[in-house]
């Protein structure tokens, strides 16, 4: 590509190191040039997979090198507005990982400053590109099922121990399964189905000595349509991740997306990377439907899954070739249907969706 980026990554934990740097190192265009971690271990690792990369101390050494265009925040939930904030008044194009911030009013703070500053802001929404979710958007585009009326999404865990020693299990802002993995299922549906009408949740903590929420079920309501997302950290035996129902038929999809379990396994994204993100025929989803007065049940082949996307996208984005793909008010949004969401479940109410 004729433009280099440079980029600076502020975070080097689980999501840095397996989300971000592996994607910003594989991708033409992109210029991996400063990485702030601060934990010795996270330091010698970075070293030793980027070893052409500077590794600094604070996030200073990234907001003041002029030299740096991009900025990559990979940190705990509560410093995502601080930072972003601060990188953009240095002049950086920045990408959040979700969830883009704790408030709604923090995301229109950041967004207000991106735009007086004309820099790209963008939220690490990498699950649109889950191979599982390309499927989806592809069957519901063929109208394979009809008219949609029951979409249903899992994200489940099993962690029944409360983990030691991370931010994720400590009561802080912004902590908890909501935050985590809701911001990628109510994503998902925003991209899908659009603002919903009315939004319901039930959000517990489930697991002993948890000082989280670590489970929650939300539901959205459209028009004839109801979305269900629900993520719970006690499922051992794990079931359909996505379900949906529609005038003509079903799709059941059981599995995740394998791109998460490939990098815990040591696995990188490269250029020579030729299968990277395809799912085995046994994780495909089942579509079951009449199709010309005949019935039909068979496996849908996924798409093929590839974190990459979003990578690329913002590279475009920035020298002016392509449109954002995750906007920062679509990812304000997911953050207003998480605030709903737990003022719904501290009610117990239904709360008609609105935006302030």
């Amino acid at each position: 590509m004729a433009v280099t980026i440079n980029v600076g990554l502020i975070g080097f934990g689980m999501s840095g190191r397996l989300f971000h740097a592996p994607f910003i190192a594989n991708l033409a265009g992109l210029k991996l040039k400063k990485i702030k971690a601060n934990r010795p271990e996270s330091i010698a690792l970075a070293q030793q997979q980027y070893p052409e990369t500077e590794i600094v101390a604070t996030e200073q050494d990234i907001f003041e090198d002029e030299t740096i265009d991009l900025v990559v925040i990979a940190t705990a939930n509560p410093t995502h507005y601080s930072l972003a904030k601060a990188a953009l008044q240095a002049n950086k194009h920045v990408i959040v990982d979700k969830p883009f911030t704790i408030t709604s009013s923090e995301a229109d703070e950041l967004i207000a400053l991106a735009k007086e500053k004309q820099k790209v802001l963008t939220v690490y929404q990498n699950r649109r590109w889950d191979s599982d979710f390309k499927t989806i958007k592809k069957v519901l585009e063929a109208n394979l099922l009809g008219k949609l009326v029951d979409y249903e999404a899992h994200f489940d865990r099993f962690r029944n121990e409360i983990k030691p020693d991370t931010w994720k299990e400590e009561n802080l802002p912004g902590a908890g399964i909501l935050y985590d993995l809701g911001a990628h299922l109510i994503d998902q549906a925003l991209v899908l189905f659009g603002e919903p009408q009315q939004v319901y949740a039930n959000i517990k903590t489930q697991r002993s000595g948890s000082q989280i929420p670590d489970y929650f079920e939300v539901v959205l309501f459209y028009h004839k349509l109801k979305v269900i997302l629900k993520a719970g950290m006690l499922v051992r035996e794990a079931g359909p991740h996505f379900i949906l129902h529609g005038t003509k038929g079903s799709f059941i999809k059981y599995g995740m997306d394998v791109q998460e379990a490939n990098l815990k396994g040591g696995s990188f994204p490269t250029a020579s990377s030729a299968n990277w993100g395809q799912e085995p025929e046994e994780l495909w989803g089942t579509v079951n439907r009449e199709l010309n007065g005949l019935h039909f049940k068979g496996k849908i082949e996924s798409k093929t899954g590839d974190y990459s996307g979003l990578y690329q996208n913002v590279y475009h984005a920035i020298v002016g070739q392509e449109e954002l793909a995750v906007k920062p008010e679509q990812a304000r949004n997911t953050i207003r249907i998480i605030e709903l969401a737990m003022q719904s479940s501290q009610e117990k109410r239904t709360i008609t969706y609105s935006y302030r």
